[in-house]
């Protein structure tokens, strides 16, 4: 069982510079003078750089004004608080007009002592200066013309975000760059622009938000291109590498990397050239070519070492560390642990000393040695806590619960997961909807985690608990922000009785599934009346894979293992989209997993609601497809919606309360339908840019909107009639809401920065303003009260699969006050689907519940269209009355 380490840590450590010596600082008061010397004998930093140190006692909020100047070499000034971390810094003040000299100009974030470090950029560097510390409000500086003043105030928001950055302070880094950006562009600072789309690029990867770190990135190297900056334009293509490793595009990655890593040998760019190999290497260890990795990152060992690039050493001797652990060599990976913790602790590199330990600990379990694997995590947790990073103290309590749950130490490890997740959770609070998303990802082994502690004590409840604890958590919140009820939800979770009582409330029959590590798949099932179930399946064990269709394209397990739900479902839509009859091997399989091991605890009456709770890949499950050894489908038996945790399930459903009525009581105006706008042109990338295509016209939905609309008693926007305006301006109104046009998976805005982020778009007519495409993000924006919302398109269930769910249209929908959804799984096709959207609106007028309503028009449309891809697509998403 393997723990979840700090793997990235090796790919670009951020340390401080650390003095190596020192000598005792010089205290002055501002204002004042100091001319100085650099010579032999002055403190030394890891470069070997000479600087001298001099400190001020300041105020918060006191502006001051610190210029170094040389006519012997070329300065570089650097201000830190009394504990020696970096406030600010300085390279040249006007490059433009050949001023090579430092000048910071900042307004002091707190009262104590600060260091100022009178430095050079050259590591050989020796002769006089004059240090001058002023105060900052008495402009205009006799040194400083206007337009250097402006560079200094944008450098400095540059600097100040890559401060902010790297304290792990993301937001604000975000808004420190965002403004240098406008400063950049406005000044006409192409360099700058290009330099600051790179680091908000990587700030974008950084907190998940992966479309707009892309467009960042892409910018930045068609600006390095324009200038023939080839350096800058191998940094831009290595980062545009890096966030497509982030969303698992490794080919891609791959590609990019190596276009980098050609230029900078090029250019004679060593150090560079060793990144490149290093960022390869990580990306071959990510496709499971491990033996490809280690080469590259022995290449990018030996350039280090050339270069005598130390922190660049004792990267490639991690990454080669971690690579001969996943090959199942932990001796070898502990050799290369060690040689990196050394380099790591001669630097005083403690965040790196902890990756190390990390790595070894990780190892010597491997091997069965759990003691020492103990004491390298334990060691690795106090430099955590002693350098305050509390993800790093979340990773390294994992670590030692894992040890603690292989040698059956069952409380021991509880407790220590426990603390983990408290940890992990504190870092939660203050977060953005997005990056509560992206650090969800990460985060999702330490509940698996507990829940393996806890089922191992019999504690099938609490387990329940917290795989519920760790799912969703995002998409909770909002819905909470939205009812006006936050009630703090970021530190209170579902209790057992809470789970119940969403159970009772919805009169349903709940099924949670967790995967472990792709060998058991964990199940839950609660009843109305609060009884709850488990069974646990051994995949390793299942017998699936005899007749799996040849043509869908299933990823390969490892070592010839029996394929997982994972990998089942990894082309998933090809079950349903072939052009062939059926495919019910794949169908029956997924049964035997999923529903099999629990169809004795579902309700026998087929009215009854069957509620799924998926996680990962199963939300691309069609539930009611699946089918039994008798080749009885699953809708057959069953009424079934689904809901991406029984907390959101809870809160949709109190969100319908007071928006019920009968459709046949609806009036004029009540329901907004909408069917074959005229369509909107996309912009899809491509390797020649952008490039603008016009979708197609769908005449079947224009006939089922039509059809619907005399159902609903609601005249439907059709053809030019549907525009984005009009759609925005009658959503917030609606009781029902019946869309029927295309919809599109991943679409954002390609040309937008800090806009979108969240994939998934629906097509209408553009036209007063707007593009024709009313994405998720704009949706989530908006405050709506209609009970129920149909997108009758093409995968609008389908998203962006993230440790939270599915982040796309369906999600932005109910977070927007919808407590119930129909989505589509995959590209529906036109005419049965016009089918059954118009039986599924008889059946609810007729008083079905929306979920028994689906159950009845798959029924009859199953009948006319047996293939699962004409009538299986549609799953009811939140509150199923």
């Amino acid at each position: 069982m393997k723990g979840w380490i700090k793997l990235a840590v090796f790919v670009a450590a951020v340390t401080a510079l650390n003095a190596i010596s020192a000598l005792t600082a010089k205290a002055v008061s501002v204002p004042f003078e100091q001319v100085g010397r650099l010579e032999a004998g002055d403190s030394t930093l890891n470069d070997g750089s000479l600087y001298d140190e001099y400190t001020f006692t300041g105020e918060a909020g006191q502006t001051v004004a610190i210029t170094l100047e040389s006519t012997e070499f070329d300065p570089y000034l650097t201000l830190r608080d009394a504990v020696g971390n970096e406030v600010a810094s300085s390279d040249d003040i006007e490059t433009e007009s050949g001023n090579y000299n430092s000048f910071i100009l900042l307004r002091l974030p707190a009262d104590g002592v600060y260091r100022i470090w009178a430095n050079s950029y050259s590591s050989t560097a020796q002769g006089s200066y004059r240090l001058t510390v002023r105060d900052g409000t008495l402009y205009p500086s006799p040194l400083l013309s206007e337009a250097a003043i402006a560079q200094v105030e944008r450098n400095q928001l540059l600097e100040l975000g890559t401060r902010q950055y790297r304290g792990g302070q993301l937001q604000g880094a975000l808004q420190s760059w965002n403004e240098a950006l406008a400063l950049y562009q406005t000044s006409g600072d192409r360099r700058g622009e290009a330099n600051t789309l790179g680091n908000l690029g990587l700030v974008y990867d950084a907190i998940g938000q992966y479309q707009r770190a892309i467009t960042a990135h892409q910018r930045s190297l068609a600006i390095e291109r324009e200038l023939g900056n080839r350096q800058g334009e191998a940094i831009s293509l290595g980062s545009l590498g890096l966030v497509y490793g982030s969303i698992g595009q490794y080919r891609r990655a791959i590609e990019l990397h190596q276009q980098s890593l050609a230029i900078k040998r090029d250019i004679g760019d060593r150090q560079g050239e060793a990144a490149s190999l290093g960022n390869l290497g990580i990306a071959y260890s990510s496709i499971g070519e491990y033996q490809r990795a280690i080469e590259l990152h022995q290449q990018s060992l030996v350039i280090n070492r050339e270069v005598g690039d130390r922190r660049g050493e004792a990267s490639a001797l991690g990454n080669l560390g971690l690579a001969h652990e996943s090959l199942g060599q932990p001796q070898q990976a502990i050799n290369f642990f060690l040689q990196s913790l050394d380099i790591a602790r001669e630097g005083g590199d403690r965040q790196g000393q902890a990756a190390s330990l990390s790595g070894l600990g990780n190892a010597y379990e491997s091997l069965g040695q759990y003691q020492q694997a103990i004491e390298q995590h334990q060691q690795a947790l106090d430099l955590d806590r002693a350098i305050g990073d509390r993800q790093g103290q979340a990773v390294s309590l994992n670590n030692l619960g894992l040890v603690y749950l292989n040698i059956n130490q069952f409380a021991s490890a509880a407790a220590l997961l426990s603390e983990s997740i408290e940890t992990l959770e504190v870092l939660r609070r203050d977060l953005s909807d997005a990056q509560l998303i992206a650090i969800a990802d990460t985060q999702s082994q330490a509940y698996t985690n507990l829940e393996s502690a806890l089922l191992a004590q019999n504690k099938i409840d609490e387990a329940l608990v917290i795989t519920e604890r760790g799912r969703a958590q995002a998409f909770a919140l909002q819905l909470a922000i939205y009812q006006n009820e936050r009630s703090d939800l970021l530190t209170s979770y579902p209790s057992l009785e809470e789970i119940r009582r969403i159970a009772a409330q919805q009169n349903a029959t709940l099924v949670e599934y967790a995967v472990e590590s792709g060998h058991t798949l964990r199940i839950w099932v609660v009843s109305p009346s609060g009884d709850i179930q488990f069974r646990a399946v051994d995949l390793s064990n299942a017998d699936i894979s005899a007749n799996l269709p040849t043509d869908l394209n299933l990823s390969s397990p490892r070592d010839g293992a029996v394929p997982t739900p994972d990998d089942l479902i990894a082309d998933l839509r090809s079950i349903a989209v072939v052009a062939r009859q059926e495919q019910p091997e794949a169908l029956r399989d997924l049964h035997k997993i999923l529903i099999e091991p629990i169809a004795d605890l579902l309700p026998p009456d087929p009215n009854d609601n069957v509620v799924f709770i998926p996680q990962g890949s199963l939300f691309l499950v069609p539930f009611p497809a699946l089918r039994d050894e008798t080749g009885t489908y699953l809708i057959e038996k069953h009424t079934i919606s689904t809901a991406p945790s029984i907390q959101v399930l809870g809160l949709a459903g109190e969100m319908g309360n007071g928006l019920r009525h009968e459709l046949s009581q609806m009036e004029v105006g009540d329901a907004l339908v909408i069917g074959n706008p005229t369509m909107p042109t996309v912009a899809i990338a491509d390797e020649n840019g952008l490039q603008d295509i016009q979708l197609s016209p769908l005449p079947g939905a224009e006939r089922e909107a039509k059809a619907i609309g005399d159902l609903l008693n609601s005249a439907p926007l059709i053809g030019n009639e549907a525009t984005e305006a009009q759609v925005k301006a009658q959503l917030p109104d609606a009781r029902l809401i019946h869309l029927a046009t295309h919809g599109l998976l991943e679409y954002g805005d390609p040309q937008a920065l800090a806009v979108r982020d969240f994939p998934g778009a629906i097509a209408l007519a553009p036209g007063d303003g707007e593009d024709g495409l009313l994405t998720a993000s704009e949706i989530l924006e908006m405050e709506l009260q209609a009970n129920l919302a149909v997108l009758s398109a093409c995968d609008t269930g389908r998203g962006r699969l993230t440790g939270d769910g599915v982040v796309g249209l369906s999600r932005a929908l109910i977070t927007a006050g919808v407590p119930s959804v129909v989505v589509s799984l995959w590209a529906v096709p036109d005419a049965p689907t016009a089918d059954l959207m118009s039986e599924f609106y008889r059946q609810l007028s007729q008083g079905q519940t929306k979920a028994q309503a689906l159950r009845q028009a798959m029924l009859l449309t199953l009948e006319k269209n047996p293939n699962p891809r004409d009538w299986a697509a549609f799953t009811l998403i939140g509150a199923a009355e």
